[in-house]
């Protein structure tokens, strides 16, 4: 039986920008889908920059007005476990870039999964993670 919760990292939602099938696969069977609120800024960072900048942002509004999805909100409860994380990661050694902590956090706050190409995830014993291998 397929899981059918999942929290997005930015490039998972990337992934399934660009149709990539295992990404399609298991977003298709969700009934929920959690999008942090940091997923979002590094999103419209990226938008910014580029030349499809408006396309882009289309294409995001839709997939965050589809029903099964939610933006994750950054608050307390996430707050302190972003706090608790970093604490974590610094005691073994094992730093990751502060914007990808706030998303396992967020996922965490939900109890979801995070769906990421990451593998740096991993790091995070707290979280569940599907860590998908890039495409070669």
């Amino acid at each position: 039986m397929a899981l059918s919760r999942y929290a997005l990292d930015t490039s998972a939602y990337s992934a399934f920008r660009r149709e990539d099938p295992r990404m399609l696969n298991l977003l298709d069977e969700a009934v929920w889908i959690g999008v942090p609120a940091v997923v979002l800024g590094e999103l419209f960072a990226g938008f910014s920059s580029g030349t499809k900048s408006r396309q882009n942002h289309n294409l995001l509004q839709v997939f965050l007005s589809h029903p099964a999805v939610e933006v994750l909100a950054v608050d307390e409860s996430v707050a302190s476990i972003y706090g608790e994380l970093i604490t974590a990661l610094r005691k073994q050694g094992t730093p990751i870039p502060p914007n990808d902590v706030w998303i396992a956090a967020s996922a965490i706050r939900h109890g979801a999964p995070l769906l990421t190409l990451d593998q740096h995830f991993h790091h995070i014993t707290r979280l569940a993670s599907i860590v998908l291998p890039p495409v070669r």
